[in-house]
């Protein structure tokens, strides 16, 4: 299959008489305002929230990843997942669930030897001052 130009698709074009779809200009326009313009604040923002990363949102690095332990709304199970979290790979690292190619899918089992396993609910974990 030969590839497309440019030219080929007609919002692409530089056709004067072509009027996008003014939803989808819309919403391309607040993708692009959202998007980072300092190369420099994916940076600051992992600096300022070690708690957090993007693996929280499924790699989204445009999400609210740094909300995960207070309304986490943009995270992997939040109440607004962006479009982004499409990645079944992705989205299973960052609840703890991973999968090889070959293996078989018995996540109950998954789950619970993970909440077995979890550093945090280990008492040798906290400092007097925590709790469990």
């Amino acid at each position: 299959m030969p590839r497309k130009k440019a030219e080929d698709f007609e919002y692409l074009s530089n056709d004067p008489d072509f009027v996008p779809d003014p939803e989808i200009e819309e919403f391309m326009e607040e993708e692009i305002a959202r998007a980072p313009r300092d190369p420099e604040l994916l940076a600051r923002r992992l600096r300022q929230h070690p708690e957090a990363s993007p693996e929280d949102a499924a790699g989204d690095i445009d999400a609210e990843w740094e909300s995960v332990n207070s309304s986490g709304e943009e995270t992997v199970g939040g109440d607004n997942p962006t479009p982004d979290q499409d990645i079944v790979e992705e989205i299973g690292r960052a609840v703890g669930l991973s999968f090889e190619d070959n293996e078989e899918l018995d996540v109950l089992d998954k789950i619970e030897r993970r909440d077995r396993d979890r550093f945090e609910l280990d008492p040798r974990s906290k400092t007097p001052d925590d709790s469990i």
